[in-house]
């Protein structure tokens, strides 16, 4: 019994039943030699070892009880765990989207609703597409060396450049589609310019509608449910004031109501105001550029820029950080890789 109650672990106590109650252990050895005694002897030693089985397997099994509640009563103290403490975040969700991609997808998600569809085109482009087929005249000063990165010129004098807008996708999206066309068109694009709320090279959607009836209150109807949905509040306040671009007529700037009074700007609300993109009617030139008659076809295009909305939407202050790679920084202002926008789920998280 000594050797039962000793018994540290479950392996120990099953030794010791083996000792004892095994085909060769101690008892069941004393148990054989009932077959060489006298019946008066069987009578005494018979009842007197099976009582000794008997004692023998309660005792064991008691100690088993007692050893197995033991051993759950450890594993629970060593896999105890706090509910209070943050969830570890998988390797799938380790990794951040970055700003400007996810207000890239939020824009697509957004005239994707619409109807609209998205057009790419070449960072590199040609002084006609990039100026003279978009109506810029001969020294107009966007294409002097100050604002534009002109390569060096080819042996026929054509010098190629890094477009200044994405306004070449339009050319080309009207020279090689029928109207009706509905893009958009988000990619990079350069300028020679840097401060705290430019970087040489950045980033810009425009949208262009081209078809027989489309007019200026459908425009402003696109930009306002653009802008709701976009900054996700239940009303926008918007002004389109009159302004010049070489490709529309006529033009204007857009400003959105917005708030600030305190040390952020609240846009949908308040009395100020804020600018945010510009757009017009589709010069008549522009479309004769494209193969399009303008007394046949019109439409309307509108172009803002992605960093800047990013920093509106997110309360970024300085434009110059998109773009230092910093870890810490996109961890901050990052979004996780599986949240993607939704009008259903919600834009942003």
């Amino acid at each position: 019994m000594g050797a039962i109650n000793g018994a540290a672990d479950e392996a120990a106590l099953e030794a010791v039943r083996v000792g004892a109650l095994g085909k060769k252990g101690s008892v069941s050895e004393q148990m054989k030699t009932l077959g060489k005694m006298t019946p008066e002897e069987r009578q005494v030693m018979g009842p007197a070892l099976n009582g000794l089985k008997v004692k023998l397997t309660d005792a064991i099994n008691a100690r088993k009880m007692v050893l197995e509640d033991a051993a759950l009563d450890a594993r629970l103290t060593a896999e105890t765990l706090d509910v209070t403490k943050p969830v570890l975040v998988g390797p799938t969700a380790e990794g951040r989207i970055h700003p400007v991609t996810q207000v890239i997808d939020e824009i697509t998600v957004i005239f994707g609703d619409m109807g609209f569809a998205v057009a790419e085109g070449p960072d590199i482009e040609t002084d006609e597409l990039n100026f003279t087929a978009l109506n810029f005249p001969e020294g107009h000063p966007a294409r002097e060396m100050h604002d534009t990165f002109f390569f060096n010129p080819k042996e026929d004098g054509e010098r190629l450049l890094l477009r200044t807008h994405t306004s070449p996708v339009q050319i080309r999206t009207m020279r090689s589609q029928e109207p009706p066309i509905r893009v958009i068109i988000p990619g990079r694009t350069y300028r020679c310019d840097s401060d705290q709320t430019h970087t040489p090279m950045f980033h810009q959607v425009e949208g262009l509608v081209i078809d027989k009836e489309s007019h200026i209150g459908h425009l402003k109807w696109i930009l306002e449910e653009f802008c709701k949905s976009f900054f996700e509040v239940p009303s926008v306040k918007m002004r389109f004031r009159p302004s010049y671009f070489p490709f529309t007529e006529p033009s204007m700037e857009v400003d959105i109501g917005c708030d600030r009074s305190g040390n952020e700007v609240k846009l949908g609300e308040g009395d100020d105001w804020l600018e945010i993109l510009g757009c017009g009617m589709v010069h008549p030139n522009v479309l004769r550029n494209c193969g399009l008659d303008p007394d046949v076809y019109q439409g309307f295009a509108w172009g803002m820029g992605i960093d800047r909305l990013a920093m509106l939407k997110y309360g970024m202050p300085d434009l110059r950080a998109f773009f230092e790679a910093d870890v810490r920084w996109l961890k901050h202002y990052g979004f996780r890789p599986l949240d993607m926008p939704s009008l259903v789920g919600g834009l942003s998280r």
